[in-house]
């Protein structure tokens, strides 16, 4: 995944934009008699129902999008997807979609944490190796970084059975120890 960080012109953090490219499995699955017109290609048009459903669906999940003040644990609200589409490039979805937030947050009062996961830990996220994080906009004197999961956490859930992992709904937050963290600081 990589992530925009979307800022107004107050300097204030607005919102939250991502791209999130689909292993070549879903895509496989997901594009099955999408391409309408049998050019065989797919349009942003015969792609926008994917698109649609995607967002749709993940709703019931807070969008996978967690952003937090400081060391708080409570999320920010977010108000539902905006400017959604789906690409096909190298044989690979990606869903694009802006979450913005319910009440814009000023960076310069505390660090801002982003994290993206799936709390019952069915959907595996990791931001990407290069440009993983962006700023749009008024960002000056702001920084990121990308703090990494616990690795002992990782392996201990190996050792857990299949079982487990579906007995977790998404209530649980399990997969919030397998979660990168995207770190902003503004001076």
């Amino acid at each position: 995944m990589r992530s925009e960080i979307v800022f107004g012109s107050d300097g204030k953090i607005t919102g939250i934009r991502h791209a999130w490219t689909f292993d070549e499995f879903y895509t496989a699955m997901a594009v099955q008699g999408l391409d309408a017109n049998g050019d065989g290609a797919f349009s942003k048009e015969e792609l926008q129902p994917l698109a649609q459903v995607n967002v749709e669906s993940l709703k019931e999940f807070a969008y996978f999008t967690f952003v937090r003040l400081g060391k708080d644990d409570k999320s920010q609200p977010l108000k539902e997807p905006v400017d959604y589409w789906v690409d096909y490039q190298e044989s690979l979805l990606t869903l694009h979609f802006t979450l913005p937030l319910a009440t814009p947050i000023d960076p310069k009062n505390e660090e801002v944490a982003l994290d993206v996961y799936d709390p019952s830990f069915f959907v595996a996220f990791g931001f990407a190796k290069d440009a993983p994080l962006k700023f749009d906009g008024a960002a000056s004197g702001c920084t990121a970084e990308i703090e990494k999961p616990d690795p002992d956490a990782e392996a201990d859930a190996k050792a857990l059975s299949e079982a487990f992992f579906s007995q977790l709904g998404p209530g649980s937050n399990f997969g919030s120890q397998f979660a990168q963290t995207a770190i902003v600081k503004c001076h």
